[in-house]
């Protein structure tokens, strides 16, 4: 796998701030990165403005130029879609789920509380909960409390959310039950520029372990360069390979009813080493490098699942002002008392 250098990205960067929203403003633009252009399946070997699209040819709705400022343009049909997943709660759940007693990344979360759907998120509009992953553990700045990482849609999903919501392991998709499998609650959150990020703080009953199922003990926070090979563990695709090919994707993506879409700048662009990279469920997972040091937030893929698109974590962590936890760590698992 071939990948651009920093110069040739450092040349095309502002040309390609500058027309982005231009871009992303037409019919069917859902985003826009920088990469290696492809014409008839083949790499060509030059550096190319990438534009998503969701239909190519006479379906797209508006033109996108041949070449900006002298630098081309690729057009790549995909859509690009948040990895949570929901269930109606009255489909049949499973009657075995990933249950873990202590708890660590990888996981499955969710809220307790259900939260109303309409299409054209779902096909029939009614009451859903979600299943997203917790992450990693981090640890807040000030106050030593550990607490579980995942993304803004699956912690608060909509505009309803409040600090305080319950969230349960297994999620309920996964047949978790509501005060029975409860483990802590939403604490913070943000969704802005390119953070889509939530804390819970953890039960101070319920155990933990600064690790991340079938990856191991975390080591601690670093950025991702471009061809820096990473790993996730998702309740959904378990765990997964990619290469980071880019940190310099904007996306637009449906939050849904309350939210809308919303952009997410410079996100970190992953392609899998074989096969699915993500799926449903996995949001909130963490990128890890060979180090176990985690370098992103997953929040979405396309919808065949190669490609994923994460936060760069340094700025997950400093909007929700929380360290990753790691086993060296001090920590407090509840608040002092008021004085």
């Amino acid at each position: 796998m071939a990948y651009l250098d920093e110069h040739e990205r450092a040349v095309i960067r502002p040309i390609k701030r500058m027309v982005e929203d231009e871009f992303l403003s037409r019919p069917g633009v859902i985003g826009v990165d920088i990469g290696e252009k492809f014409t008839g399946g083949r790499p060509t070997g030059r550096a190319a403005i990438v534009v998503y699209v969701c239909a190519k040819g006479s379906h797209h709705p508006q033109q996108i130029p041949a070449s900006v400022e002298g630098i081309p343009t690729d057009i790549v049909a995909e859509s690009i879609v948040l990895h949570r997943a929901l269930l109606s709660p009255d489909e049949h759940q499973p009657v075995v789920a990933e249950r873990h007693a202590v708890l660590r990344g990888g996981i499955s979360i969710g809220p307790s509380r259900a939260v109303r759907v309409v299409p054209p998120d779902v096909s029939v509009p009614g009451d859903y909960v979600i299943v997203g992953t917790l992450g990693a553990l981090v640890v807040s700045r000030t106050e030593k409390l550990v607490m579980g990482l995942t993304n803004f849609h699956v912690g608060c999903v909509d505009d309803a959310w409040m600090v305080g919501d319950r969230m349960v392991h297994p999620s309920r998709v996964d047949g978790g039950v509501q005060n029975l499998d409860d483990v802590g609650e939403l604490n913070r959150a943000a969704l802005s520029g390119s953070v889509n990020a939530a804390a819970v703080l953890l039960d101070p009953q319920r155990p933990c372990r600064a690790e991340i199922l079938d990856i191991g003990a975390v080591t601690g926070s670093a950025p991702a360069p471009v061809g820096t090979p990473v790993r996730k563990r998702g309740r959904t695709t378990a765990l997964t390979h990619g290469v980071v090919v880019s940190g310099d994707a904007t996306i637009a993506v449906d939050f849904g009813d309350g939210i809308g879409v919303r952009k997410l700048r410079d996100q970190l662009r992953i392609e899998s080493c074989a096969g699915r990279f993500g799926d449903h469920g996995d949001s909130g997972s963490v990128l890890v490098d060979v180090e176990n040091r985690v370098v992103g937030l997953y929040c979405a893929g396309t919808a065949s699942g190669s490609t994923g698109f994460a936060n760069p974590i340094d700025r997950v962590l400093d909007q929700l002002d929380v360290d990753v936890l790691t086993p060296d760590v001090p920590e407090s698992r509840k608040p002092e008392p008021a004085a």
